[in-house]
């Protein structure tokens, strides 16, 4: 899956959505790549949070190390087996929803490559299931855990996230690692569930097309 998505919703929708609580100031990012913020849903205490917070887990390998590079972001969950998720997948207090309405994969020749999006039809808010963690030094930080990718996403990348339906939100953040494994190796959402848009924005112009976003859309 590429590293791109957005909501084109407002943040008092998306709580609602969701059954959250969330700040009164609280901002929704124009469209979210990693390292940078990103909305979260997550439960303490019984109740539902939304909140922004960075999108990707620090990583830092022994050749970085050794360069004396700073630690790279890694915000895709392929593998839960991995050992860089083990301890991480397991416990379902560490589950997160993370909003969005559209997610992107890059489209044509290298250099002049655009985006095209990707959204659930009649379904204007989904849930990418996550993964999110407090870590000591970087504060709250988040990553979506990803699967093969149906027919419709396919000709553009073979990973996409697994978005689930409101019925499962629950079931997400308080599944068995057995459960979460077979989140991951389940059907993807069925083609015909899925729409398409096509733009003629650049992969790194930080472009949205007009029908995606609101303020535009209402002119």
């Amino acid at each position: 899956m590429s590293r791109l998505y957005t909501v084109t919703c407002s943040a008092a929708d998306v709580a609602a959505h969701f059954d959250a609580e969330a700040p009164i100031d609280l901002k929704v990012p124009a469209e979210t790549v990693e390292a940078l913020p990103g909305l979260v849903v997550f439960e303490a205490n019984g109740r539902r949070h939304l909140r922004t917070m960075d999108w990707g887990f620090p990583r830092q390998t022994r050749e970085m190390r050794e360069r004396g590079d700073p630690p790279g972001r890694i915000g895709l969950v392929a593998d839960a087996t991995n050992r860089l998720w083990e301890h991480l997948v397991v416990e379902p207090r560490y589950r997160c929803l993370i909003p969005l309405t559209h997610f992107a994969n890059p489209n044509g020749d290298p250099g002049e490559k655009t985006r095209t999006w990707f959204s659930v039809a009649h379904q204007p808010l989904v849930a990418w299931a996550g993964f999110c963690r407090n870590i000591p030094g970087y504060g709250p930080v988040y990553a979506g855990m990803t699967m093969a990718a149906n027919v419709v996403v396919e000709p553009y990348n073979d990973r996409m996230p697994i978005l689930l339906d409101p019925h499962e939100y629950d079931q997400w953040l308080h599944a068995s690692i057995r459960d979460v494994i077979g989140f991951q190796f389940r059907q993807p959402l069925a083609a015909e569930r899925m729409e398409i848009l096509h733009s003629d924005d650049l992969w790194r112009s930080g472009k949205l097309p007009a029908s995606l976003q609101p303020q535009l859309a209402l002119l």
